[in-house]
């Protein structure tokens, strides 16, 4: 049955004829700030990941497999970039501060900033008057973020959040009906934010968000994919395509 769906639905697919939109926006800087290579030291924050399934009603199940393959995928991944970047970039430690759990609130906040870059400033339907020009890339985390004594010594902080919900079975077969049906349903939510933090300012000088990633990032392959597209563009890079390969 479900294959018969499936074919059924490939064939009312290509028969549908799309309009043109026009593409949203993914990445910001804040006028005026570059970053030349070897001009900074950078620390890496520990990346806020999640992953698990799709339900057939859209809720969001976690998986703790999932979660934990792609925190070492992402893992790997992100090292093999480090010294690729342009600039010293180091793992966060919180060492003897025991400011861990406030560092990942932090990584919280820096989430719900990007979503809300994505949908006042990228998503051009909802954009905020303030955010029209092209220039006017003006976001923050506030100056709570400079004062932890374990980023003492930094120029920046490099957030990185990505979430994945895989969709079940049954939701797959729902997309399908839907399709039939003339009703947009989507199996699968896959989206990725990777930002850099002035920590003198706690301001947002560069961020990368994306609500359609790619890269399965329960495999090797699929996260490097991930890692690749979270960090494209990212400000002092060397812009070759060798270094692009990797990262």
């Amino acid at each position: 049955m479900i294959a018969k769906l499936a074919r059924a639905a490939v064939c009312a697919a290509a028969l549908c004829v799309c309009a043109p939109v026009a593409a949203q926006e993914k990445t910001g800087n804040k006028s005026g700030f570059t970053l030349k290579p070897g001009a900074a030291r950078i620390i890496l924050m520990r990346p806020a990941i999640k992953v698990g399934a799709q339900s057939t009603g859209g809720m969001y199940e976690p998986n703790a497999d999932w979660t934990l393959q792609a925190r070492d995928y992402i893992g790997q991944a992100l090292r093999s970039c480090q010294a690729k970047l342009g600039n010293e970039v180091i793992v966060y430690d919180e060492g003897t501060s025991g400011e861990g759990a406030l560092a990942s609130q932090y990584g919280s906040l820096f989430g719900a900033v990007a979503d809300s870059v994505i949908e006042y400033q990228f998503f051009r339907g909802n954009r905020l008057p303030t955010k029209v020009r092209k220039d006017a890339f003006e976001w923050s985390m506030g100056p709570g973020l400079t004062h932890l004594q374990s980023l003492q010594g930094a120029d920046y902080a490099l957030f990185i959040n990505t979430y994945d919900a895989y969709g079940s079975t049954g939701r797959k077969v729902l997309q399908v009906v839907g399709l039939l049906a003339g009703v947009g349903i989507t199996s699968g939510v896959h989206w990725g934010h990777a930002g850099l933090v002035d920590l003198k300012t706690g301001e947002l000088v560069w961020l990368n968000a994306d609500r359609q990633m790619g890269g399965d990032v329960r495999s090797a392959d699929g996260a490097v994919k991930r890692v690749r597209q979270l960090l494209e563009g990212f400000p002092g890079k060397p812009n070759t395509t060798q270094q692009d390969a990797v990262c």
